[in-house]
């Protein structure tokens, strides 16, 4: 529709006043607005198509009344039977959003004086126009509680992916799961959120929390010596998960990162720049990699963000599992080399 602003005018008539207006007001955001905040009323769909019929027989710059009759409103709304339109006349008028001005007849049409001033019998929606801040506010409120929903329930999202990397059977995701084929409020949301933290931190807490060891009293010799050889291998172990790949293995295996780079990979520090620059695209943010970078160094952060590029056809979500294998509980098994390895063997059978 071309119009889309109405000047506000009085009604009634008075010798040697003039018709006053109110500054002009889009009528279609407030009517936007009170469409997406229709429930807040008791409005249905069909309150809402009947006041953007009437609407649509609104003209620019006369004024804020329905002159059209019941029978051109039905019409124009798709073929609604007339005692449906009264009901959603007098439900408007109920929520203060119009008036009637019923003409001794019942007729709707308007009467101008010589001196400009006018009577206007009909529908108005000068009330509607009134409220308009009330009405944009309440849309707003509401946008925003949508927004956050859906910002929390991405979060919780996220969590679920961080449990299923790290336990595939844990029962609390399929329970969060169920709930959240409900339509939930913020409040839950941020229950829901807060309880798959707590279980987070405590798998967390389990994971890290070194095994204590129980000493006999006899044979102390003898435990010692078992002691130190657990201790060798396990320095072993974190050696071995800890070595750096070579360059050359890391670009030729991960051909996905390496053709994205727009300059040559002739160092580490090549590598890592070019690492920086793909995980905001893979949905890793900055300060996540800089956490995993101060955790196992900035070689090993960087070899997995090229590794899971290049399985990403069996990674669903690129975030949950960087942080799983940098930060996470499978922290210790990550050994870039290892995985480098069985990429290219795997590569190489499928050639």
């Amino acid at each position: 529709m071309a119009f889309t602003k109405l000047s506000v005018q009085t009604l009634g008539v008075s010798k040697g006043t003039s018709a006053t207006s109110t500054p002009e007001t889009d009528i279609w955001t407030v009517f936007r607005a009170l469409r997406d905040t229709r429930s807040r009323f008791g409005l249905r769909p069909g309150h809402v198509q009947t006041l953007q019929a009437m609407l649509s027989f609104l003209k620019p710059g006369h004024g804020d009344t329905v002159f059209a009759s019941n029978d051109a409103i039905c019409r124009r709304i798709g073929g609604i039977d007339e005692r449906t339109l009264r009901r959603h006349i007098d439900r408007f008028v109920e929520l203060g959003f119009m008036k009637r001005h019923d003409s001794p007849n019942r007729k709707r049409y308007r009467v101008k004086s010589s001196e400009g001033q006018s009577i206007s019998y009909g529908l108005s929606l000068a009330p509607l126009l009134a409220r308009a801040s009330e009405l944009l506010a309440a849309a707003q409120e509401m946008e925003n509680a949508r927004r956050d929903r859906v910002f929390l329930r991405k979060q919780i999202l996220t969590r679920l992916a961080l449990l299923d990397e790290a336990d595939p059977d844990n029962e609390l995701t399929n329970q969060v799961r169920r709930v959240l084929r409900r339509k939930l409020s913020i409040t839950e949301y941020r229950a829901l959120l807060g309880k798959l933290e707590a279980h987070c931190e405590q798998m967390s807490t389990a994971v890290d929390a070194p095994d204590t060891m129980k000493l006999p009293a006899n044979d102390g010799q003898t435990v010692r010596h078992h002691s130190k050889s657990e201790k060798e291998l396990k320095d072993l172990k974190s050696a071995n998960n800890d070595e750096t790949p070579a360059l050359q293995t890391l670009t030729t295996v991960c051909d996905q990162a390496t053709s994205f780079a727009t300059n040559s990979l002739r160092n580490w520090f090549d590598v890592e720049r070019h690492a920086r620059t793909l995980a905001p695209m893979m949905g890793i943010h900055e300060s996540t990699f800089e956490k995993a970078a101060r955790r196992i160094g900035s070689q090993k952060a960087s070899c997995a963000i090229f590794i899971i590029l290049q399985m990403s056809s069996r990674i669903r979500d690129f975030g949950a599992y960087f942080h799983s294998i940098t930060l996470g509980c499978r922290e210790t098994d990550f050994n870039p080399s290892l995985l480098l390895e069985r990429l290219s063997l795997s590569e190489a059978a499928t050639a």
